[in-house]
């Protein structure tokens, strides 16, 4: 059974199982296909089926569920279409975001573009994959703050969730950490030294390195994915 936090701390019931649920999806260890029941994760945490029920709906808002009527709710698959959707969504808004960075980056701006990417050279050092999952939101996040485009984090983050399990897959596979922390110091270098189109062409880059990553898990773990029409 998982324990919940002493009642002066708690959170409210939907939050907790929520967080839960979503760090077992993201992490993949509940899989794209998997089944869940909503009588499993009450019993799991001791509480009764509504407030299951209610963080159940907020996954499948998501894209993390697929909850139907009779029959067992499952982790979504991957689907190609939604990820080609997402990632070009993320691309157009990344790429305004960088070009204002470039253009209003000054001396705490780079201060902060620099923390994060020791941050994330101390994650290599550690081998920590989770650590450095939050790090690279972080830094895409520092470089909104830096546009003043704090809104636009939203977007991005929402659209990159979309697609997290997919990096998480390609980072437990590939040593790839080293190379996304070579991209984002070279868009760190092009925002800290205002050349707004090498930003993003460099940031446009660093995107593209999931490509790989989809289409040998696609090879490789066909289950993951929706059947395409047709």
């Amino acid at each position: 059974m998982v324990h919940l936090k002493q009642a002066g701390d708690r959170r409210p019931l939907v939050d907790e199982i929520y967080d839960y649920l979503h760090e077992e999806i993201a992490s993949m260890r509940l899989k794209p296909g998997d089944r869940i029941s909503e009588a499993d994760i009450a019993a799991r945490f001791g509480v009764s089926r509504q407030p299951v029920r209610d963080a159940f709906s907020r996954l499948e808002n998501q894209d993390l569920l697929l909850i139907r009527p009779q029959r067992a709710t499952e982790v979504k698959r991957f689907s190609a279409r939604e990820i080609e959707k997402s990632r070009f969504v993320r691309a157009a808004v990344e790429a305004e975001v960088l070009r204002r960075a470039a253009a209003k980056c000054d001396r705490v701006g780079t201060a902060m573009l620099e923390d994060c990417l020791d941050r994330q050279r101390q994650a290599i050092a550690d081998n920590d994959y989770e650590a450095f999952g939050a790090l690279d939101y972080a830094f895409h996040r520092t470089l909104c703050q830096i546009a003043r485009l704090d809104f636009a984090f939203e977007v991005i983050s929402s659209e990159k969730a979309k697609v997290d399990r997919l990096c998480i897959l390609g980072l437990s596979k590939e040593d790839r950490m080293p190379q996304l922390v070579a991209d984002h110091e070279e868009i760190a270098a092009c925002v800290t030294g205002g050349d707004a189109e090498r930003a993003v062409v460099a940031g446009m880059r660093h995107l593209s390195r999931l490509d790989a990553t989809i289409e040998s898990i696609t090879a490789t773990n066909e289950s993951f994915f929706e059947e395409s029409p047709g």
